[in-house]
């Protein structure tokens, strides 16, 4: 969580001292100053406190933004060279194989979520030592690990296909080597599941900004529903959240992005991120407090006035040209979407803007919703910029629900135009633009405004996948094979499980 300093131990150091506690039957411990997990979850503030640590991997996701984009046509990988990031270079290229450090990073990082959600949910009536402890807030706090559960799950089914799927308690190495992938249908079934135990439970407001509240856990359910085309089931839930007016569209789209638009009226869900963070580790870039993905899309070497907003970068996760011409005369996400460096250093002579020679892949085009901004960052600053993922915002809500209405066994194509030219309104700034089609054709118009509305907010590699597009649009895609991911290499050599096909 933003701010927060979180002081627990790993569960898997936990584990291995207690193995290690075994060597005398009459051994106590405490003698050597030792803690288990028995001295865990004996009061509300343990529980509190773990429950803080499930959402510490949502920071780890962090390149799962980055890859929504650079998989698909929105973006290219950039960087300084062919073999900068090669991991991003391969999956831009379609080239990416099991050895991907990324996707490695990404398999593990939610697992470990799922693993820490777990653990809680396995001590949920009793700790370990056998003891009750129950509290004001207790059902409310594991609607929070639900959410989060689900959430790292659909990651992974969104990533991957078919995983191991374990719900009933922390896995540790050796039965881990016992799992196996279960189908995706069985994953998306646990996930509705946890979802729905989730919004019964949540509060429609939480007093700290980027827990899980009922209408994060309503969006989630609808987003997985439209990924299953359960758009029957999909359509209520989102509407609900319409309906409840609990969240608004901003006059100013490029407001959002800035760090004063964190957390506002359109935030639905934010991975928090801070630059507050005393230390740093290259050797796990992206499992510090702050946002790695901010200082990536900077341009390299970027120099200028101090009155110049922008600090420099890497040059990764290029906005592509095909993107920047999808945009209408008129509309004013495009600017907020992209930044054309050359044109922003004509405009402002005065900023003396310098940079280096252009990025591999060059576009002339920057990632502006998360271009890193001057005093945003601290201690090591590549490592701790404080943006937050806009996760989910209202907007995308409404456009899930004009799909779902558009797509539903009985169409609502009123209430699917209504949803749909509330974004586009707010996008042109007037009426003039609404979209008037139904049918096929209104479902690809909410399918393109997908695209415009989240770009480089890392879904459209998805959205063209859940859509049957992604042949047709992106190229190098290879139906049958480049759905999913593959599964890491090393978790295939330790735990036997399948690989996905083509891999």
């Amino acid at each position: 969580m933003k701010n927060i300093k979180i002081n627990i131990l790993s569960l898997l150091f936990i584990a291995t001292l207690i193995g290690s506690c075994k060597k005398w039957v009459d051994y106590d411990p405490k003698e050597d100053f030792r803690i288990t997990d028995l001295d865990y979850l004996q009061s509300e503030s343990d529980y509190r406190t773990m429950a803080i640590s499930v959402y510490t991997p949502l920071q780890w996701l962090n390149q799962s933004v980055p890859v929504g984009d650079i998989a698909s046509d929105n973006s290219v990988s950039g960087g300084e060279n062919a073999s900068d990031v090669l991991s991003l270079q391969q999956i831009d290229d379609y080239t990416h194989t099991p050895v991907n450090s990324t996707l490695t990073e990404l398999w593990q990082a939610a697992f470990e979520g799922i693993n820490r959600a777990n653990y809680l949910h396995q001590y949920k009536t009793t700790n370990k030592a056998g003891a009750s402890v129950d509290f004001a807030g207790k059902e409310a706090l594991y609607g929070e690990i639900y959410f989060l559960r689900a959430y790292y799950y659909f990651h992974l089914v969104r990533f991957f296909g078919d995983v191991p799927l374990f719900v009933d308690k922390r896995l540790g190495l050796s039965e881990s080597k016992t799992l196996q992938r279960s189908p995706k249908a069985d994953v998306y079934k646990q996930i509705e599941l946890d979802l729905n135990a989730a919004i019964s439970t949540l509060p429609a407001i939480q007093s700290q900004k980027g827990r899980a509240t009922k209408y994060a856990a309503q969006a989630l359910l609808g987003k997985v529903l439209l990924y299953q085309n359960k758009f029957d089931a999909a359509a209520p839930v989102l509407e609900s959240i319409i309906n409840a007016n609990a969240f608004s569209l901003v006059s100013n789209f490029g407001s959002i992005f800035l760090e004063s638009g964190e957390n506002g009226p359109e935030s639905v869900f934010e991975i928090q991120y801070s630059n507050t963070s005393p230390y740093y580790n290259w050797g796990g870039i992206t499992r510090g407090q702050g946002n790695l993905s901010v200082q990536q899309c900077g341009i390299r070497g970027l120099n200028g006035t101090s009155s110049m907003p922008y600090a420099a970068g890497w040059s990764t996760n290029l906005p592509s040209q095909n993107l920047a011409a999808a945009y209408a005369a008129g509309d004013m996400r495009k600017a907020v979407t992209v930044l054309d460096i050359e044109a922003y250093k004509t405009a402002n002579p005065s900023f003396n803007i310098t940079y280096l020679v252009a990025p591999y892949k060059n576009t002339g085009l920057y990632n502006q919703k998360y271009l890193p901004r001057k005093g945003e960052t601290s201690g090591q600053i590549e490592l701790n910029y404080l943006n937050n993922f806009r996760t989910i915002r209202y907007a995308d809500v409404l456009l899930m629900a004009a799909e779902a209405f558009n797509r539903a066994t009985a169409a609502n194509d009123i209430k699917a135009r209504d949803y749909l030219n509330r974004v586009r309104r707010r996008a042109f700034g007037d009426l003039l633009h609404d979209i008037n089609s139904s049918g096929a054709t209104l479902k690809q118009a909410i399918w393109d405004e997908r695209r415009l509305e989240l770009a480089m907010e890392g879904d459209r590699f998805f959205d063209l996948v859940r859509t049957s597009q992604a042949a047709t649009k992106i190229t190098g895609f290879q139906t049958g094979k480049h759905e999913v991911f593959p599964i890491p290499q090393e978790e295939i050599s330790i735990s036997g499980i399948t690989q996905n096909p083509g891999y």
